[in-house]
């Protein structure tokens, strides 16, 4: 690192004699959550194809050096990727909502998915493999982002309790009743099957109740399994539906800003915000948070907007205020914004909070609440009026650095 001239300007050190080192690339953009995210997705795309290869074979040929030390059905490879794929595309959706049974199942599905490329080593499996290198060192890098327990309602944990007990239930009666089915007499595994074929109404045919007290029984699994399904589908996507719709109408949930990562966040929506997010929309990504439904309904859709009390300290960590780059405070209400000031610095002491305040004698009480910048638009553009009446060129380069359409059409 150089050292500058003796009397340099403090304004050229900064710029070129930094005290510390500017990075060429933020790696940080490129491993945080949303790439662990996008590259656990991946892996259940491609392991999805390399299965469907594997099922358009009639035996797949293990060759790979794990099969040394491993000993394992045609089958399981065969079928290994698909049923590795639909796993892991839960697993995916969990990782988005930052869920930590997510990222544990991920921990360990995603390294053992490995074993299928090392068992064929085949061509067609070298992107499976190479997509994994990828995932297992993002998912160990970012394990502390995926910190969300799984909150369930009650009918939500009730549904669920009530399909693992129609289950158990219909695969113990049926292992009791085995003599009282046609074909041979039914293993666990038989009664299991019989069970699921039975809730999901397929019926093969190929057990088939021969006594009385076998129909009734089996008539009771119809009844309870497709019950608790149908409770269970309602519980569990009913809830995804609504967020979906809510998303139509320009409300976004507190689960799809999970990932979010050094953005701004932007408290309220007055007079200025719109210039503000004019500013910023490219910059970087931004949270609005607003009471009004009106106005979330009329931003542009690109935004991630959250319908809800911008003072509300549960509403700012919803919207990663404790990850956030800065928050701005703009609404017209100066009693409303500096709340939100004080609800912003409880959740994360150290961001960066900046205030619009509309009236002059307001300022001292954002100060004391904490705000590191306070703004006031109304003296700037008094002060700035000011100066162009006395002095044109005093002000020009300040317009152009605020509207450089306004200073392309400044008079020479």
């Amino acid at each position: 690192m150089g050292t500058p001239p003796d009397g340099q300007e403090p304004a050229l050190e900064e710029v070129f004699y930094p005290a510390e080192r500017v990075p060429f690339v933020e790696w940080g953009a490129f491993s945080g959550g949303k790439s662990t995210v996008l590259a656990t997705g991946v892996v259940t795309l491609v392991s999805f194809l390399t299965g469907l290869s594997h099922l358009s074979e009639a035996t797949p040929t293990l060759d790979g050096p794990l099969t040394v030390v491993l000993a394992v059905p045609p089958a399981v490879v065969q079928f290994g990727g698909v049923l590795f794929a639909f796993v892991l595309g839960i697993v995916t959706v969990g990782l988005q909502r930052r869920k930590r049974i997510a990222w544990r199942v991920a921990v360990v599905l995603v390294p053992a998915l490995a074993a299928i490329p090392l068992l064929t080593l085949q061509t067609t499996d070298v992107p499976l493999l190479a997509a994994i290198v990828l995932a297992v060192p993002l998912l160990v890098r970012n394990r502390d982002r995926f910190d969300q327990s799984v909150d369930l309602s009650p009918l939500q944990l009730a549904s669920l309790l009530s399909i693992v007990g129609v289950v158990m239930y219909g695969t113990v009666g049926a292992y009791g009743l085995r003599d009282q089915f046609t074909g041979e007499p039914m293993s666990w595994a038989d009664a299991f099957y019989f069970v699921m074929v039975t809730i999901a109404t397929v019926g093969y045919g190929d057990f088939t109740p021969t006594t009385p007290e076998a129909k009734l029984f089996s008539l009771s699994i119809i009844l309870f399994g497709t019950g608790a399904f149908t409770v269970a589908v309602g519980a569990l996507v009913g809830p995804l539906i609504e967020s979906r719709m809510a998303n139509a109408f320009g409300i976004m949930t507190a689960s799809e800003l999970t990932l979010l990562d050094d953005h701004v966040v932007v408290l309220g929506y007055g007079d200025v915000t719109d210039s503000l997010l004019d500013e910023l929309t490219d910059e970087t990504d931004l949270v609005v948070v607003t009471d009004d439904a009106d106005v979330a309904a009329s931003l542009d859709e690109d935004l991630n907007v959250l319908t809800e009390d911008p003072t509300d300290e549960t509403v700012l960590s919803d919207a990663r205020v404790d990850a956030a780059r800065g928050v701005v405070v703009g609404s017209d209400d100066d009693a409303r914004d500096v709340l939100a000031v004080l609800a912003a610095k409880r959740v994360n002491p150290e961001v960066r909070v900046v205030a619009a305040a509309t009236e002059e004698k307001h300022v001292e009480k954002f100060e004391s609440v904490g705000a590191d910048e306070i703004i006031n638009p109304r003296t700037i553009g008094g002060q700035l009026l000011g100066r162009s009446v006395l002095d044109e060129a005093a002000t020009e380069s300040v317009v152009e650095d605020l509207d450089p359409v306004a200073g392309d059409d400044a008079p020479d």
